[in-house]
Protein backbone atom coordinates (compact mmCIF):
# COMPACT_ATOMS: atom_id res chain seq x y z
CA UNK A 1 0.00 0.00 0.00
CA UNK A 2 1.16 3.25 -0.96
CA UNK A 3 2.21 5.91 1.60
CA UNK A 4 -0.75 7.96 0.20
CA UNK A 5 -2.79 5.79 1.05
CA UNK A 6 -2.00 4.88 4.40
CA UNK A 7 -1.98 8.74 5.04
CA UNK A 8 -5.58 9.22 3.48
CA UNK A 9 -8.67 9.41 6.02
CA UNK A 10 -11.60 7.76 5.24
CA UNK A 11 -12.97 11.31 6.84
CA UNK A 12 -11.61 14.94 7.43
CA UNK A 13 -14.25 16.51 9.50
CA UNK A 14 -12.48 19.95 8.95
CA UNK A 15 -13.71 20.85 12.56
CA UNK A 16 -13.11 19.18 16.14
CA UNK A 17 -14.77 15.88 16.84
CA UNK A 18 -17.78 17.69 18.21
CA UNK A 19 -19.15 17.74 14.96
CA UNK A 20 -18.91 14.05 14.12
CA UNK A 21 -22.42 12.90 14.18
CA UNK A 22 -24.12 9.66 15.76
CA UNK A 23 -25.35 9.41 11.99
CA UNK A 24 -22.40 9.99 10.19
CA UNK A 25 -21.20 6.99 12.33
CA UNK A 26 -23.99 5.28 11.31
CA UNK A 27 -23.81 5.92 7.73
CA UNK A 28 -20.52 3.68 7.93
CA UNK A 29 -21.84 1.16 9.97
CA UNK A 30 -19.57 2.14 12.90
CA UNK A 31 -20.32 0.39 16.19
CA UNK A 32 -17.17 1.27 18.01
CA UNK A 33 -14.47 4.42 18.51
CA UNK A 34 -11.24 4.79 19.16
CA UNK A 35 -10.23 8.45 20.34
CA UNK A 36 -6.73 9.84 20.66
CA UNK A 37 -6.96 12.03 23.71
CA UNK A 38 -4.52 14.82 23.23
CA UNK A 39 -5.53 17.76 21.24
CA UNK A 40 -8.69 15.53 19.99
CA UNK A 41 -10.51 15.30 23.58
CA UNK A 42 -8.98 17.76 25.33
CA UNK A 43 -5.98 20.37 24.12
CA UNK A 44 -2.54 19.68 25.51
CA UNK A 45 -1.76 22.20 27.95
CA UNK A 46 -5.32 21.40 29.87
CA UNK A 47 -6.52 18.43 31.43
CA UNK A 48 -10.36 19.37 32.24
CA UNK A 49 -12.35 18.05 29.80
CA UNK A 50 -15.40 20.24 28.67
CA UNK A 51 -18.66 20.34 29.31
CA UNK A 52 -19.39 20.07 25.27
CA UNK A 53 -17.02 16.68 25.29
CA UNK A 54 -19.13 15.05 27.88
CA UNK A 55 -22.31 16.13 25.79
CA UNK A 56 -21.04 14.79 22.70
CA UNK A 57 -20.68 11.41 24.06
CA UNK A 58 -23.81 11.22 25.71
CA UNK A 59 -25.32 12.40 22.02
CA UNK A 60 -23.20 8.89 20.77
CA UNK A 61 -25.48 5.58 20.44
CA UNK A 62 -25.60 3.74 23.72
CA UNK A 63 -24.55 0.99 21.50
CA UNK A 64 -21.67 2.93 20.49
CA UNK A 65 -18.10 1.34 22.26
CA UNK A 66 -15.60 4.31 22.75
CA UNK A 67 -12.17 3.53 23.94
CA UNK A 68 -9.09 6.00 24.63
CA UNK A 69 -5.82 5.19 23.23
CA UNK A 70 -3.18 7.85 23.52
CA UNK A 71 0.56 7.95 23.04
CA UNK A 72 0.86 10.22 25.83
CA UNK A 73 2.81 8.15 28.78
CA UNK A 74 1.41 10.14 31.47
CA UNK A 75 -0.56 7.89 33.73
CA UNK A 76 -2.08 11.10 36.09
CA UNK A 77 -3.21 12.82 32.77
CA UNK A 78 -4.86 10.54 30.54
CA UNK A 79 -6.38 7.76 33.43
CA UNK A 80 -7.48 11.20 35.19
CA UNK A 81 -9.29 12.14 31.53
CA UNK A 82 -10.78 8.66 31.43
CA UNK A 83 -12.07 8.75 34.34
CA UNK A 84 -14.10 12.05 33.73
CA UNK A 85 -15.57 10.47 30.54
CA UNK A 86 -16.04 6.99 32.40
CA UNK A 87 -14.31 5.59 29.23
CA UNK A 88 -11.48 2.84 29.31
CA UNK A 89 -8.48 4.09 28.04
CA UNK A 90 -4.86 2.44 27.01
CA UNK A 91 -1.40 5.00 27.36
CA UNK A 92 1.97 4.55 25.78
CA UNK A 93 0.47 3.17 22.66
CA UNK A 94 3.07 4.51 20.45
CA UNK A 95 1.01 5.08 17.55
CA UNK A 96 1.75 4.38 14.28
CA UNK A 97 2.25 1.24 16.28
CA UNK A 98 -0.98 -1.16 15.33
CA UNK A 99 -0.66 -2.88 18.94
CA UNK A 100 -2.86 -0.81 21.04
CA UNK A 101 -5.30 -0.42 18.69
CA UNK A 102 -5.47 -3.80 18.32
CA UNK A 103 -5.77 -4.37 21.79
CA UNK A 104 -8.65 -1.82 22.04
CA UNK A 105 -10.62 -3.21 19.10
CA UNK A 106 -10.59 -7.02 20.49
CA UNK A 107 -11.88 -6.01 24.14
CA UNK A 108 -14.57 -4.42 22.04
CA UNK A 109 -15.27 -7.47 20.80
CA UNK A 110 -16.20 -6.39 17.01
CA UNK A 111 -14.62 -6.64 13.51
CA UNK A 112 -12.21 -4.13 13.14
CA UNK A 113 -13.99 -2.51 9.49
CA UNK A 114 -16.86 -1.64 12.22
CA UNK A 115 -14.22 0.59 14.77
CA UNK A 116 -13.47 3.94 13.45
CA UNK A 117 -9.68 5.79 14.88
CA UNK A 118 -10.32 8.97 15.39
CA UNK A 119 -7.56 11.86 15.87
CA UNK A 120 -5.78 15.17 14.88
CA UNK A 121 -2.60 13.32 12.97
CA UNK A 122 -1.88 12.03 10.31
CA UNK A 123 1.54 10.14 10.94
CA UNK A 124 -0.11 8.81 14.29
CA UNK A 125 -3.74 8.24 14.31
CA UNK A 126 -4.74 8.18 11.04
CA UNK A 127 -1.76 6.09 9.80
CA UNK A 128 -1.78 3.15 12.57
CA UNK A 129 -5.74 3.26 12.34
CA UNK A 130 -5.29 2.29 8.05
CA UNK A 131 -2.38 -0.15 8.87
CA UNK A 132 -4.75 -2.07 10.82
CA UNK A 133 -7.48 -1.45 8.23
CA UNK A 134 -9.69 0.61 10.83
CA UNK A 135 -12.11 3.60 9.17
CA UNK A 136 -10.16 6.41 10.03
CA UNK A 137 -11.22 10.22 10.71
CA UNK A 138 -8.82 13.19 11.08
CA UNK A 139 -10.62 15.74 12.78
CA UNK A 140 -8.71 19.40 13.52
CA UNK A 141 -7.41 19.66 17.08
CA UNK A 142 -8.41 20.94 20.26
CA UNK A 143 -6.55 23.71 21.14
CA UNK A 144 -6.37 26.32 24.21
CA UNK A 145 -8.06 29.58 23.85
CA UNK A 146 -5.42 30.98 25.07
CA UNK A 147 -3.19 29.46 22.45
CA UNK A 148 -5.17 30.01 19.78
CA UNK A 149 -2.97 32.12 17.50
CA UNK A 150 -0.15 29.68 17.61
CA UNK A 151 0.53 27.12 14.86
CA UNK A 152 0.83 23.55 15.16
CA UNK A 153 4.74 23.38 13.29
CA UNK A 154 4.51 19.35 13.37
CA UNK A 155 0.77 18.91 11.94
CA UNK A 156 1.19 21.68 9.44
CA UNK A 157 4.62 19.71 8.59
CA UNK A 158 2.84 16.56 8.05
CA UNK A 159 -0.23 17.88 6.25
CA UNK A 160 2.27 19.33 3.76
CA UNK A 161 4.05 16.13 3.42
CA UNK A 162 1.06 13.82 3.17
CA UNK A 163 -0.06 16.47 0.19
CA UNK A 164 2.95 15.58 -1.49
CA UNK A 165 2.87 11.77 -1.00
CA UNK A 166 -1.10 12.54 -3.09
CA UNK A 167 -3.58 12.77 0.16
CA UNK A 168 -6.56 14.40 -0.42
CA UNK A 169 -7.17 16.30 2.67
CA UNK A 170 -11.10 18.16 1.48
CA UNK A 171 -13.78 18.24 4.46
CA UNK A 172 -16.39 15.17 3.62
CA UNK A 173 -15.33 11.81 2.36
CA UNK A 174 -12.15 11.83 -0.41
CA UNK A 175 -13.19 12.32 -4.06
CA UNK A 176 -12.27 8.43 -4.90
CA UNK A 177 -15.36 7.11 -1.70
CA UNK A 178 -17.84 10.02 -2.17
CA UNK A 179 -21.16 8.34 -3.33
CA UNK A 180 -21.94 8.28 -7.02
CA UNK A 181 -25.36 10.38 -7.58
CA UNK A 182 -28.02 8.87 -9.63
CA UNK A 183 -28.78 11.03 -12.47
CA UNK A 184 -32.45 11.46 -13.00
CA UNK A 185 -33.53 10.57 -16.59
CA UNK A 186 -36.74 12.29 -18.27
CA UNK A 187 -38.58 10.81 -20.89
CA UNK A 188 -38.60 12.97 -23.47
CA UNK A 189 -42.33 12.34 -24.49
CA UNK A 190 -43.62 13.30 -21.18
CA UNK A 191 -42.58 16.32 -20.77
Amino acid sequence: MSWGKLLQPDLFLGSSILDLTPEMLRQQNLKGLVLDVDETLVPISMAETSPELHQWLQRLDRSMQVWLVSNNISQARISRIAKTLERPYILGARKPSRRKLRQAVEAMGLPVEQVAMVGDRLFTDVLAGNRLGMYTILVEPMVNPAKLKQRNLLRDLEVWLSQILGVTLVQGLPPQMQPIQQQSVTDPDKT
